[in-house]
């Protein structure tokens, strides 16, 4: 069951998002051909602001979602109505703090944008972020229990149905009006119907549990969710000056065009993080339910064969991106808005790192892990601020992206070895280390045979310059792959697992023809 709805998620998970990838490339176009490249740039450095006060959520839907995994296991109806009572007043809480704290440094985000041409109110602008930002939160929670039950995909669905709508409309509105500010009041609007779909489909599926009005969570509990809030605090401090605030940075110190340009590419290279990210959030639930059985050694068996085929898409994708983004980002918007190969590579990099962070992210989600490597977060975020500003200084944009990545070692070489893999499977953490580094050094040769490969090959149609790269890529990095890890036992499980998946559809197909 586990891997059946694994599997279910998973597909639904990437067909979702796929389509909201196309559409937003669209509607990324439209805008900067209406309004130009400073408001996708404006776009990149509010949506970092309004990021900075998400901090208040602090991880709380993670907790409650950890918490979830085991009433739901045991059909503990009243246990999940208690849950799901006090989420629902937390969020509540949460909302109307941040909008609190969104106005009172409403008077100071100038101050966040370097020199820019945008003629629109620039205050009014941040109040629709805000106002969007918190309407998600006030009816948002019940897409927790969906979660911890396993069942993603309807999420997904919902979400793929509000990204069609909000981007259609915004795209007409574009061409038609020009009008800035009617495109953000859309994507208030449509949002808001999101999380009342998703209400309605929570209601639908589970009616016991949202029956929940009276009922209160013991104080153990409470006490227990607090101690692990209070350590996210810390985590959510960290990821949100790693990953948000390299914008305001680039916006700051360079200014809100060359922030558009990095919006440009921080687009693509989210689209696909978020793609292949679902795999290992689609499976969150499982990996939930298996750390309940407390078996380290199945656990850890697990997280090999996982971290493998987190390698391999992200490793591919990684070489893939190096080589093909500027290619796409001409074909898509413009040779004017591209950077160089060398630029480009340092994007992939960083993509890498924090995509070969999923798997361990998955299992110390799933096990509820913050408590113990909360200051970890606050190093990593030290580093990043230190070293990018430092960077950008002296090197522009590639300072810091570079930043970013030297940061990430942090967790790589210290967080995740000492707090996670070592708790949870009963490993020495050089093992980690070691395998970090192994995975990196196979990495490097197939970069380096496409780049000979891709020496000798000068091709003007900038669409079949992009198609032959992407067949190069596919075709040398699986070949290499193939050849380095035919003999492993996670290779030979994941061909089985999809031998099997394959066989269970087929057979599936022939009962119904019957």
């Amino acid at each position: 069951m586990r891997l059946e709805n694994s599997i279910k998620n998973i597909i639904i998970s990437l067909i979702c998002n796929l389509i909201t990838i196309i559409i937003s490339f669209i509607s990324q176009n439209v805008l900067i051909n209406t309004l130009g490249i400073e408001y996708s740039g404006l776009n990149g450095v509010f949506s970092n602001v309004i990021s900075m006060l998400a901090i208040l959520e602090l991880g709380l839907g993670s907790q409650i979602i950890y918490h979830l995994y085991k009433p739901i296991a045991e059909n503990d109806i009243k246990r999940i109505k208690q849950l799901m009572n006090f989420y629902k007043k937390c969020y509540n809480v949460i909302a109307i703090t941040m909008l609190l704290i969104g106005l009172l440094i409403m008077p100071f985000v100038k101050s966040f944008i370097g020199s820019n041409n945008i003629s629109e109110n620039i205050y009014c602008v941040y109040l629709l972020f805000l106002a969007d930002s918190v309407i998600s939160y006030l009816i948002a929670y019940k897409r927790s229990i969906l979660y911890a039950n396993q069942k993603n995909r309807y999420v997904d669905l919902v979400h793929i149905l509000y990204m069609l709508l909000m981007n259609g409309m915004q795209i007409v509105v574009l061409l038609t009006t020009k009008n800035y500010i009617l495109y953000l009041i859309i994507k208030i609007v449509c949002r808001f119907l999101e999380n009342v779909l998703i209400n309605i489909l929570a209601n639908k599926m589970y009616p016991e549990a949202m029956k929940h009005k009276e009922e209160k969570l013991d104080k153990d509990t409470i006490k227990d969710i607090k101690k692990r809030v209070k350590a996210l605090i810390l985590h959510r401090i960290g990821s949100y000056v790693v990953l948000s605030t390299d914008t305001i940075i680039i916006s700051k110190f360079l200014g809100l065009a060359i922030s558009g340009i990095y919006a440009n590419y921080i687009l693509v290279i989210d689209a696909a993080n978020t793609l292949l990210s679902r795999i290992f959030t689609a499976v969150t639930g499982s990996v939930g339910n298996l750390l309940v059985e407390n078996n380290k050694e199945k656990s850890y068996s697990i997280y090999k064969k996982m971290t493998f085929v987190n390698f391999w898409i992200f490793g591919l994708a990684a070489i893939g991106m190096a080589f093909t983004i500027n290619p796409l980002i001409k074909i898509w918007i413009g040779n004017e808005y591209i950077v160089s190969d060398a630029i480009a590579c340092i994007f992939a990099l960083n993509f890498y790192c924090q995509g070969m962070r999923r798997t361990m992210e998955t299992f110390s989600s799933a096990a509820g892990i913050c408590y113990e490597n909360r200051f970890v977060p606050i190093i990593e975020s030290i580093v990043n601020i230190i070293v990018s500003i430092v960077l950008v200084t002296a090197m522009g944009l590639p300072g810091v992206i570079i930043g970013t990545i030297i940061s990430t070692l942090v967790l790589h070489l210290y967080g995740f070895p000492k707090y996670m893999y070592k708790p949870l499977f009963n490993k020495k953490r050089i093992g980690y280390i070691k395998e970090f580094f192994y995975y990196i050094i196979i990495l490097i040769i197939p970069f380096i045979l496409i780049f000979w490969t891709l020496e000798f090959i000068q091709i003007s149609n900038d669409i079949i310059n992009l198609a032959i790269r992407i067949i190069i890529c596919l075709v040398i990095v699986n070949i290499f792959f193939y050849i380095t890890f035919r003999k492993s036992d996670e290779f030979k499980y994941s061909i089985n697992t999809i031998k099997s998946i394959i066989a269970k559809r087929q057979s599936n197909v022939e009962r119904n023809d019957e």
